[in-house]
């Protein structure tokens, strides 16, 4: 599954300024592991979330230098249909995961947005939003599988870039796993936002009511950005 992930050629491409800046971690040892991995799982006519083509989907929809906002998620949804690279997003048609579903709800009580019909996120990553999973992979049904196979250095890496080469990103690190994930970041550099999980086991402890959807824009206006508009489009 990752034989055309190193952006020579074939199915699977990476944007080219992340290719520059993170097309070396596909030589390094913990990326030959994770490929052995992922083909033995392919081997065994296991189900692996979301396809191959889209492992890298949120680099991909979101060039470096255009990232304002990193919201960091943990693994891919495991159930059929709903990954397809982008943390929290679903395709058109897919019931809204209940994650999303209290996004929606912080959305319409923090800037009045009405809560979309569907959660195919990818108009954020669009205007610079980089959805990012720790894991880029999952099995079927099995949630946390593909942990600790090597993604979590890649995505690492991915972090460190931002961190290092950015100025004035907005990193939004919801839940434990992602606070710890993002421990490095530099918050004089960049805004940095934390808080509880969106997951109704957690949201309730501060997740609503968090208004990190106006802080965001708030932030990106101080530094003459463009805001970004979270209403999401029909359909």
């Amino acid at each position: 599954m990752l034989e055309q992930q190193e952006t020579q050629s074939g199915a699977v491409k990476l944007e080219p300024s992340w290719k520059d800046r993170v097309g070396g971690e596909f030589g390094k040892a913990y990326m030959q592991e994770l490929r052995q991995f992922l083909k033995k799982e392919q081997a065994a006519r296991k189900v692996i979330y979301p396809r191959g083509s889209e492992f890298f989907a949120a680099l991909n929809h979101t060039p470096f230098d255009r990232v304002k906002v990193v919201i960091l998620g943990q693994d891919p949804y495991h159930g059929a249909g709903q990954a397809h690279g982008l943390c929290f997003s679903v395709r058109p048609g897919v019931d809204i995961p209940p994650s999303l579903v209290n996004i929606y709800k912080e959305l319409k009580t923090d800037l009045g947005i009405e809560p979309a019909k569907h959660g195919h996120l990818q108009s954020w990553a669009d205007q610079g939003v980089l959805l990012l999973n720790a894991t880029l992979s999952v099995e079927a049904g099995r949630a946390g599988s593909h942990q600790k196979k090597g993604w979590e250095m890649f995505t690492d890496a991915i972090i460190h870039r931002l961190n290092d080469e950015r100025e004035g990103v907005v990193f939004v690190l919801w839940g434990a796993y992602a606070q710890k994930k993002g421990a490095f970041i530099d918050a004089k550099k960049h805004f940095v936002l934390k808080g509880p999980h969106p997951s109704p086991l957690s949201a309730h402890r501060g997740f609503f009511g968090c208004k990190h959807f106006s802080k965001i824009n708030e932030y990106l206006k101080s530094r003459g950005l463009t805001p970004i508009d979270w209403r999401l489009p029909p359909g």
